[in-house]
């Protein structure tokens, strides 16, 4: 197994070019899909940021075709797919999970049939869907960085408004906030939030990199901006450790990456000071044993 000391020596290897783009690639996109997806938390949208890594998979098709840039033509499909979900979604006959199945789904198979005319068209498509380590290619940096200070900053400044709409729409509508687009923001953030990270993930994963922190934040702090600050370290490091792993014992990157988010999140979820399983059988045993005290006392 590659020891951590050569895997820092091969980041400074002009040969490698590519490890230590990947690694800046990993650490912003999971930084900026902490930030993002603590409102999708919150809001109890976790179904969004699936289908959204649905929905920008054309745009990505198109620009692979063309040669473009993939972080601009996911941007675009995605952008266009949020706003189109957040207008749609007033009109209440149909329920906003129904909107967003029907064209984030269809926005797949769209990409799909796109990527399908092109050449290579198997490995290529394997690629976008669980993501690759040398796919990050140099010109799409600079697109990546202006990208994720736009999302956070964008986000960090409606953050009042957006936890507003996400505790009560109708509250917040009175308030003179304009839901609509709080929802088209939100929207947004999330598809450029993924665009960010299928690179590194892939199509398929990169929900978990989205949710997983933020609810492993949540369960072990209360306020918001702890919970970001919380979900963007444990997410950045374990794309930073992800990605050391696989390098040294050949594993897919994004999997590598989900895999330990994973373990983080049920670690947390069994032994959180205040909200793990293994707290509150703790804490039950202990009142079971006081209420026993007292009866023998009164007895």
């Amino acid at each position: 197994m590659l020891s951590f000391s050569e895997f820092l020596m091969d980041l400074t290897n002009p040969a490698l070019a590519f490890l230590p783009r990947a690694l800046l690639v990993a650490a912003v996109s999971a930084l900026v899909c902490a930030v993002v997806g603590t409102h999708v938390v919150l809001r109890g949208m976790a179904f969004i940021g699936d289908a959204v890594a649905h929905a920008v998979f054309p745009g990505l098709a198109v620009a692979f075709v063309f040669g473009g840039s993939l972080v601009l033509g996911g941007a675009v499909a995605g952008i266009l797919t949020a706003v189109l979900v957040a207008l749609l979604s007033q009109n209440r006959r149909l329920k906003e999970d129904s909107i967003i199945g029907v064209l984030f789904v269809g926005a797949f198979a769209i990409g799909v049939v796109v990527i399908s005319r092109a050449a290579g068209y198997a490995g290529s498509l394997q690629d976008f869907l669980f993501g690759s380590i040398t796919g990050v290619p140099a010109e799409d940096i600079p697109y990546l960085l202006v990208g994720s200070v736009l999302v956070v900053g964008v986000v960090s400044f409606f953050r009042k408004e957006l936890v507003a709409v996400t505790l009560d729409r109708e509250t917040a509508r009175a308030q003179g906030i304009p839901v609509l687009l709080m929802d088209v923001i939100l929207y947004a953030s999330v598809a450029l939030a993924v665009v960010l990270a299928v690179q590194t993930v892939g199509n398929v994963l990169v929900l978990a990199l989205l949710v997983t922190p933020a609810a492993t934040a949540r369960l072990l702090v209360n306020r918001l901006v702890p919970m970001m600050a919380v979900a963007a370290g444990l997410s950045v490091g374990a794309s930073f450790v992800g990605i050391y792993l696989s390098w040294a014992l050949d594993l897919p990157t994004g999997a590598t990456i989900v895999c330990l988010l994973t373990s983080i999140f049920a670690l947390a979820w069994l032994a959180a000071p205040r909200h793990g399983v293994l707290v509150r059988l703790v804490r039950v045993g202990k009142v079971r044993a006081g209420k026993a005290r007292v009866g023998k006392v009164g007895r």
